[in-house]
């Protein structure tokens, strides 16, 4: 007779209680801490798994204090443990008559006097200790007391400041965000050296406890928009954040959209200009890139470097970057439209010379330009994934081998191998990657559009990109401002660049409090007096 067994089925969990079963193992237990040395350093080995990098050191002056240093290697300054922590207790703390009994003394004394530290917190709760231990700072435990002493000794290797990589200027600050958000924000302060520059700090990420920093202007930043930005930060509920563009995805406005609504920068000149402006700085642990909230259109094509040359320069460069977008748009989709639909538009000498080069392609002009600009995507994403010393070379010679050959195989046309090298130097001309890569994209609707509808359907595409655009909301900021809605006090830092002398107010969609700029009369000019200035030798020559 077969034996029959009975398995015991596990009750099964509902997808909330299953989720909220699994955060819960990331939650530590929010305990106080024991009076035993001996069982605060055990539970600290047990929580951290014993790591290899978790160092305790006993510290027993003359066996007549029982204190121990816990800290994680690697993320303190070690020469700052030995000098202002560990000499500091050797050398300061002399003999209690009767240690039992003050051992508060003790504990006080320590936190007061004896460690050379500019910041020394008490903690009584495991969850905060060891938020602070990861951090970098060094715990100290007493024995027979039930708080710990949370030193900041934060240190390690980090990268220096350097000259930014994705935003290079031509002139203005060689200096760049690095990866530490204490070293970002040193670097907004010191350029704008004002008390209502105000700092929030908190830790989002359940696992990785990301420090992000919200930075903006008490007084000029609009209320509203500062207190929007603290409530979707504190409401991202996610296990881990180790970079701005998470950040930037839990909290923007619109998810459905090719268009960034959040501007980010490694400069520390362009985040200050932007938050002298009203806007709001995110700036995250661990990554070189700050985030400003809310940002509109045409602030994609604004250099830093445009606000320190004459407006007539920065006026006409751009222009030429809003016409290089352009290009780089309809380009493809308009010579596909004209050589599919529109011969009548080109002139007749231009239209035969395009069909004599045609007649050996197979391909319509659709077919043609989607195979050049996949090729020439795929060229440049190899030539940004390899290393620096062959990623230039092999993506230029990439491209002219291909392309030449084929031309040779007549594959395609060498008009089209010109529009589609054109368009790729005009969408490199773009100063922001983000609102280039959206370009990219929208640039296939284009051609589609093209070889369906012609001309026409560039048209409809582009009323529907223009739509769409007016469409969004940054943070409530309509996208389009100040163009659409239109706020002609704001069109001086549009396409067209006004003077300096002549911004007198900030925007008035972003900043609501203080929108004055600048003082009146500010324009410069030469003297009263138009008289020659001579000196009195030139007078007595004259004479």
């Amino acid at each position: 007779m077969p034996i029959k067994i009975h398995r015991k089925r596990n009750k099964k969990l509902s997808k909330k209680e299953r989720i909220q079963k699994e955060v819960s193992t990331f939650n530590i237990p929010d305990e106080m801490l024991s009076d035993s040395l001996k069982e605060n350093v055990e539970q600290m080995k047990k929580v951290t798994g014993n790591s290899s990098d978790l160092k305790i050191r006993e510290l027993k002056g003359n066996d007549f204090v029982n204190l121990t240093a816990v800290y994680i290697d690697g993320l303190v300054n070690n020469q700052f443990i030995n000098e202002f922590i560990i000499e500091t207790i050797f050398n300061n703390i002399e003999p209690y008559p009767d240690l039992e009994e003050n051992k508060e003394d003790l504990f006080e004394r320590i936190y007061a006097e004896v460690v050379a530290s500019g910041e020394v917190q008490k903690f009584s709760n495991w969850k905060s200790v060891l938020q602070e231990l990861m951090g970098g700072s060094t715990v100290l435990l007493v024995d027979g007391i039930s708080t710990a002493l949370v030193v900041d000794t934060r240190g390690g290797e980090t990268r220096s400041v350097e000259e930014p990589g994705s935003q290079v200027s031509i002139r203005g600050p060689r200096d760049g965000f690095t990866e530490s958000i204490q070293t970002n924000i040193s670097l907004i302060r010191r350029r704008i050296q004002n008390p209502n520059l105000w700092v929030e700090t908190m830790k989002i990420g359940k696992v990785t406890q990301t420090s992000v920093a919200m930075m903006y202007l008490n007084g000029i930043a609009n209320e509203e928009i500062v207190n929007e930005v603290r409530k979707r930060l504190k409401s991202i509920d996610i296990d881990s954040i180790l970079e701005s563009g998470y950040i930037e995805q839990l909290i923007e406005d619109q998810t459905m959209t090719t268009f960034p609504t959040l501007f980010h920068t490694e400069r520390p000149d362009s985040t200050a200009g932007n938050i002298l402006e009203g806007r709001i700085a995110i700036i995250v642990d661990g990554t070189p890139f700050v985030l400003i909230a809310p940002a509109i259109f045409i602030q994609f094509f604004q250099a830093v470097e445009d606000y320190y040359a004459r407006f007539d320069i920065a006026t006409s460069i751009r222009f030429l970057r809003v016409l290089t977008f352009t290009i780089s748009l309809v380009a493809p989709a308009l010579y596909i439209a004209v050589t599919t639909f529109h011969q009548e538009m080109v002139p007749t000498r231009l239209i035969i010379a395009i069909s004599a080069q045609r007649d050996a392609v197979p391909f319509p002009a659709f077919v043609e330009a989607l195979l050049m600009e996949i090729t020439f995507e795929i060229l440049r994403e190899a030539g940004i994934r390899l290393p620096r010393a062959v990623g230039s070379t092999v993506s230029i010679v990439g491209a002219l081998v291909i392309g030449q050959a084929a031309v040779q195989a007549g594959i395609v046309s060498p008009a089209m191998v010109i529009i589609v090298s054109i368009t790729a130097i005009a969408s490199f001309s773009t100063p922001s990657y983000a609102i280039a890569i959206s370009a990219r994209l929208i640039r296939f609707l284009f051609m589609l559009s093209a070889a369906t509808f012609g001309v026409y359907g560039i048209a409809l595409v582009f009323i529907f990109m223009l739509v769409h655009l007016c469409s969004l909301r940054s943070f409530g900021v309509p996208y389009m401002a100040p163009i659409a809605p239109l706020s002609p006090s704001n069109l001086g830092d549009t396409i067209v660049r006004f003077p300096i002398w002549a911004f007198t107010q900030r925007p008035r969609l972003i900043g609501n409090k203080n929108n004055k700029r600048e003082g009146p009369h500010q324009k410069p000019g030469p003297p009263q007096s138009r008289s020659l200035k001579t000196t009195a030798d030139d007078q007595g020559d004259t004479s």
